[in-house]
């Protein structure tokens, strides 16, 4: 093990072992000993409670918040004379990490407060489109990216069109369903893409309709929110031009940032910020005023946990966790498992719904109902085209006992 790893896993009184981190990620997503040490590494979340919703943002590991909070006071110890001063410098270093860890250029990248503002920054700013063109987006993207997509009609005087993926899916059923709205709708020049749906965990095969788009003149926009950190990959082998992706999620850093990537040779395709002079520096795209620098610096500290727990090692431990309550449940036909089991569609996040019940208040009411009577945390989440659902979200503070009580209290609901 390189020693920097060695020292961040053992910040603090409880460390991973350090042999283990060199085993076999599929053989280690099991060794519950190996995990209740990573989890050891974060606060435990409040006594009693089961959280399966670890979607909307990801806690800092205990030496990251302390990294973290040592830069809050140094900035407010400092003020300006660091600030205006050396910052700039240790700002540079934390975006060529984060740039090694997407495998892409520090000059293609630029930091923003989140996946949602990177995502903004491209829809609103993407000016190769005209009146006539056509723009698409699915059922299962993100609500504000779906909202900002169809502003579009508005402010770029586009067409909007809708799909809905089939359900269940399957990686050709995917790649069918994009191919056959682009081909009925030829004038379609951008398109929304969700790595990985905050709605139900589905991931599509990216590079595949990514290529297919660009064959027929379309641009692809990345929401990579929930993908970095869940699941391995770099956007230079994605081959996409535009993405935006988010750091306080998978990565750990402290809530608000995130990176908005446009490749080089594209970065003229999005407008500089009303608030810039023309330049075709990627910054420019972005003007986020005087930022949370503590937040920003702390980013490096994140990506070191990251890849000492092992970004492999992470994204088979997300999927054993899933995969454990999902095979539990799978032959009721009263539960409805809406991610395929294929591994290459799913990561840690999966979503179920209760056959019949797929209104919204339906599922507000499983998702009350597994808190009531099992102290078990999740979330409802509307949108999907064959109804809403209920996402369970595991991460690294979670145990095979966590969604073995999940697959219990599924049985229990449905047989009540």
């Amino acid at each position: 093990m390189p020693p920097s790893r060695r020292a961040v896993l053992a910040a603090g009184a409880s460390a991973v072992a350090a042999p283990a981190i060199a085993a076999d990620p599929a053989a280690l997503a099991g060794d519950e000993a190996h995990w209740g040490k990573v989890a050891a590494l974060f606060d435990a979340p409040p006594p009693g409670v089961i959280q399966l919703e670890n979607g909307q943002f990801g806690a800092m590991a205990r030496s990251v918040r302390a990294a973290y909070e040592q830069k809050i006071a140094r900035i407010n110890r400092e003020t300006t004379l660091y600030t205006r001063g050396a910052v700039g410098a240790d700002l540079g270093a934390v975006r060529t990490r984060a740039a090694a860890l997407l495998g892409v250029g520090a000059d293609e990248i630029a930091f923003t407060r989140g996946g949602t503002e990177s995502m903004t920054t491209l829809i609103g700013g993407y000016n190769r489109l005209k009146p006539g063109d056509a723009v698409l987006y699915a059922d299962l993207d993100y609500d504000s990216m779906q909202v900002g997509m169809a502003s579009l009609a508005r402010t770029r005087g586009v067409r909007v069109v809708r799909i809905d993926l089939p359900e269940p899916a399957s990686r050709q059923g995917l790649i069918d369903a994009y191919e056959a709205a682009l081909k009925a709708n030829p004038a379609v020049r951008l398109m929304l893409l969700t790595h990985l749906s905050h709605r139900t965990g589905l991931i599509p095969p990216v590079k595949e309709i990514v290529a297919m788009a660009r064959a027929r003149g379309v641009d692809v926009l990345l929401d990579c929110g929930h993908a970095l950190g869940q699941t391995e990959f770099a956007l230079r082998d994605l081959d996409v031009d535009f993405a935006g992706l988010n750091l306080h999620k998978w990565i750990g850093s402290p809530l608000g940032v995130g990176l908005v990537y446009v490749k080089k040779a594209r970065i003229s395709d999005i407008d500089v910020s009303v608030l810039e002079e023309p330049s075709d520096r990627i910054d420019a795209r972005v003007h986020t005023g005087t930022v949370n620098y503590a937040a920003v610096l702390a980013v490096s500290d994140a990506i070191a946990v990251h890849q000492a727990i092992g970004p492999a090692a992470k994204a088979q431990r997300l999927a054993y966790l899933r995969n454990r309550w999902v095979e539990a449940v799978r032959d009721d036909p009263r539960i409805q498992v809406l991610t395929p089991d294929d591994p290459a569609l799913h990561a840690g996040i999966t979503s179920f719904r209760i056959a019949g019940r797929t209104s919204p208040a339906d599922n507000v009411a499983v998702r009350k109902a597994l808190f009531e009577r099992h102290r078990i945390f999740t979330v409802e989440r509307p949108g999907p085209a064959k109804g809403a659902c209920v996402r369970v979200t595991p991460s690294f503070v979670n145990t095979a006992a966590d969604v073995d009580a999940l697959a219990a209290a599924l049985k229990a609901l449905v047989r009540a």
